[in-house]
């Protein structure tokens, strides 16, 4: 049986995905990054191999997320594209009918807006991380509360309390605030989704015409206060996908699949590279004023990618051999 795998490097995660010929989801793996995204790429595969069928062949591979050329290279992906691309490929296939997607991951968030399937505006909020998860998770650590009862809490709230949500900062100290005067712990933290959905409304989705069906991707979809206070703002029903948190390497995976069909053959090197010494580096370019910080990757001593000039005059990528 053919599969087709997508996998999506994030700055917290790596999503790793495996989809049948008809697109249905074999297996889906969501690790955390921890810093070393080579090492967690490589366990996820491993994973991944053993917990596929042994019938399952892969006749295809892409990647996304900001560390798309890392992983595209290390697995020989037919195809690198950006997560604006693989979330909106991975919304259609859910709600084919969608015009809204809202992303937001650990460091960055996203918008996208479609008509008939086209994707035909977008934004990134990639230069404060105010409502991404990796705040949230930062503040559920202060409050001493597991991250996965922080959005049950919310609901749970019965007065309105105004939390600052513009920055991380005075987000952390009007929460401080509001707990020294006294109001109740699900009452902040309501104020606080509330006031990062006006934050990302405001700031990410600043002009655009926002229309149902709205699909809500990303890890911070996990969290029910975000998506009601989301409901509350907008007045239209939030969709959240049932894979929410892997949706970049659904689509990576299903634009792997119409890559290959049209090229007739994967790149993959298959799932031994998990046993391959892997390491990176980098230098600076005194071509010109710029002064580009390249970075490159080694298979034992070969370099075998090389990423992060402006002019691509150093390039090694899967787009560019």
């Amino acid at each position: 049986m053919k599969a087709y795998l997508g996998i999506d490097v994030g700055s917290v995660s790596i999503n790793i995905v495996v989809l049948n010929e008809a697109g249905e989801v074999i297996t889906g793996l969501y690790l955390r990054t921890k810093g070393r995204p080579i090492e967690v790429i490589q366990e996820g595969l491993k994973q991944t191999a053993e917990s596929i069928p042994p019938d399952v062949k892969i006749a295809g591979v892409g990647s996304t997320g900001s560390g798309r050329y890392l992983a595209g290279i290390m697995v020989g992906a037919d195809v690198i594209k950006n997560e604006i691309t693989a979330h909106a490929v991975a919304a259609s296939m859910v709600i084919p009918d969608v015009q809204t997607v809202f992303e937001i991951g650990g460091q960055d968030s996203k918008i996208i807006i479609m008509r008939h399937g086209i994707v035909t505006d977008f934004a990134m909020n990639t230069v404060c991380a105010a409502g991404t998860g990796s705040f949230l998770d930062q503040q559920a650590s202060r409050l001493n509360i597991p991250i996965s009862q922080f959005g049950e809490l919310a609901l749970k709230s019965t007065s309105q309390v105004r939390i600052a949500g513009r920055c991380t900062v005075f987000a952390e100290s009007d929460m401080i605030h509001k707990q020294q005067m006294g109001h109740q712990i699900p009452d902040i933290i309501n104020g606080l989704c509330e006031a990062l959905v006006r934050n990302y409304l405001n700031n990410v989705g600043k002009g655009k015409e926002i229309l149902p069906p709205i699909a809500f991707q990303g890890g911070v979809a996990a969290n029910v206060g975000i998506k009601a206070a989301f409901e509350k703002a907008l007045g239209f029903p939030i969709i959240i996908p049932k894979y929410f948190n892997v949706m970049g390497a659904i689509g990576a995976a299903q634009i792997a699949c119409e890559e290959v069909s049209r090229k007739g053959e994967t790149s993959f090197k298959g799932f031994q590279i998990t046993n391959l010494p892997y390491r990176t580096g980098s230098f600076e370019c005194d071509g010109c004023s710029n002064v580009c910080e390249v970075v490159e990757i080694f298979e034992g001593e070969k370099v075998i990618g090389r990423w992060g000039s402006r002019c691509s005059k150093w390039d090694i990528t899967g787009e560019n051999k």
